[in-house]
């Protein structure tokens, strides 16, 4: 019994010790929270979505049919890319679709591509995405095309 007595005795003093070394917590400040100012989140650069609704940021290559794959994007190389709009140099290979587009030939022209009109994306609404992109032919262009085309992109 008296082992009991001893046992709980050191218990008690060790606990109480304890306590006495800590002090209330009163005792300790508070944290400060983090000033607001401190804390600068950069802004997330509008997407470009892909057609399989992948939100991108850079692509080296981007899916213009996404329908038939008769027109894309290829060896992009991004020369600005901000809130408002994005610019690169690239390829656009599109298909001539002669005598008809599954027998055609594809055949590369150099473009600048111009991404602008950020909105909210429906998917993401808290994320921006570009809602427009203008292709500017460098030198040659597909039959029937005019130096510059715009296209409306998908959300």
């Amino acid at each position: 019994m008296r082992r009991y007595t001893v046992t709980t005795a050191v218990t008690l003093c060790a606990v109480a010790s304890l306590a006495a070394a800590m002090g209330p917590a009163s005792a300790f400040p508070a944290a400060a929270p983090p000033a607001a100012h401190a804390v600068k989140q950069q802004p997330v650069p509008p997407v470009l979505v892909d057609c399989l609704w992948n939100p991108q940021v850079h692509p080296g290559d981007f899916m213009i049919a996404c329908g038939d794959g008769n027109s894309r994007l290829a060896s992009l190389r991004w020369s600005h890319w901000g809130p408002d709009s994005a610019e690169a140099t690239g390829t656009n290979l599109v298909n001539d679709c002669k005598p008809y587009c599954a027998a055609g030939t594809f055949h590369s022209y150099a473009v600048t591509v111009r991404l602008d009109e950020p909105k909210p994306w429906a998917k993401n609404p808290k994320m921006q995405h570009f809602t427009q992109m203008s292709l500017v032919y460098t030198a040659d262009r597909p039959e029937g095309f005019q130096r510059t085309v715009t296209y409306p992109l998908w959300s």
